[in-house]
């Protein structure tokens, strides 16, 4: 394995004694670059090799690059992809795009968000929440379950982001996944039927909430932070945690195999694995650490103390391929 010789170098040497005859990386992320520049601007000034950045657009999030990276499938470009949800990864390693790699600083990883053999690793998780504008919604009739999407009490009222692209698609595949698909389309249908206000993404429901357009939206726990942090009239609710629980997405991290430039991959992913990085994360992007000994953000629950909704994240990497039709249906594209 190509990446065989780097492991021993950093564990004797450690990141910055890491050689490489090339001194550039190239790395595709859906992780918002205002998040996700920072950290390569970190590793630039660490270890001198500059970083060539691919960021996916907002409205497009996750899949646009992905499909980037399919399409280079024979001529890859990249040697690192950046994730801002589990599962899409996937979609690279079922294609035989990814090479295994076991990054010295994942062993501080815990073992459920990550791969034995190395094809995947996950850090600083984010939540999908429910926001909710006090303004719009009483206090005693607060959802508490994504279910309330379609309760005829908010008909008209709610708003969630396109689930063609981002984490929606991620988490509407975790219920067919989770549900079978007689119910998922059910409640796909039901929020038809209550006038759903469809988003360009969850930046757009954040702003939805906040400005009191609708009553409340399910978004990410990062796009909840912002509003908050900007004093927006909002409440956040972590949704059915009495029930089937709350969806949790690390971003995760793969090397690209075949890739122009493999060590300095390596050297990046065993960067972007590190204990400064989810604390990085975790104060600017409010984003959940996954290592014991990282800071939760103020505001934010911890990973540990919240019901999290069950996933196996290859299932739903399969589930959302195949659902992508009834998604694109339902959208009206």
């Amino acid at each position: 394995m190509r990446c065989a010789l780097l492991v021993a170098a950093i564990a004797i040497a450690g990141l910055g004694g890491c050689k490489s005859s090339a001194r550039e990386v190239v790395v595709y992320t859906s992780v918002d670059q205002p998040f996700s520049q920072p950290v390569f601007e970190a590793f630039e000034k660490q270890t001198g090799i500059h970083v060539r950045a691919v960021y996916d657009t907002e409205e497009t999030k996750s899949t646009g690059v992905v499909n980037r990276l399919i399409a280079e499938a024979k001529n890859p470009q990249a040697d690192v992809f950046w994730a801002n949800d589990p599962v899409r990864p996937f979609l690279l390693i079922d294609r035989g795009m990814v090479e295994p790699y076991a990054a010295p600083n994942a062993a501080g990883i815990p073992a459920p968000f990550k791969a034995a053999d190395g094809t995947w690793t996950g850090l600083a998780a984010r939540a999908r929440v429910l926001l909710v504008n006090p303004k719009k919604v009483p206090s005693a009739e607060q959802p508490r379950s994504i279910k309330a999407l379609a309760d005829a009490r908010w008909k008209g009222q709610i708003a969630i982001a396109n689930p063609v692209f981002g984490t929606t698609t991620m988490h509407v595949a975790a219920l067919f996944t989770a549900w079978g698909d007689e119910r998922a389309q059910a409640f796909l249908s039901d929020l038809k039927a209550n006038d759903v206000r469809i988003a360009s993404s969850n930046g757009e429901v954040k702003r939805l909430v906040a400005t009191g357009e609708v009553a409340f939206g399910l978004t990410d726990t990062d796009d909840a932070h912002e509003a908050l942090e900007d004093g927006a009239p909002v409440e956040v609710v972590y949704p059915d945690q009495d029930g089937d629980g709350t969806p949790m997405m690390p971003t995760v991290v793969v090397l690209l195999r075949s890739s122009p430039h493999g060590e300095t991959g390596c050297q990046l992913v065993n960067y972007l694995l590190s204990a400064d990085v989810e604390t990085m994360l975790a104060a600017k992007a409010a984003q959940m650490p996954l290592r014991a000994g990282v800071p939760v953000p103020k505001g934010v629950r911890s990973v540990g103390e919240l019901r999290a909704f069950a996933m196996d994240y290859p299932s739903v990497a399969k589930t959302m391929a195949r659902i992508q039709p009834v998604l694109r249906t339902w959208a009206g594209l």
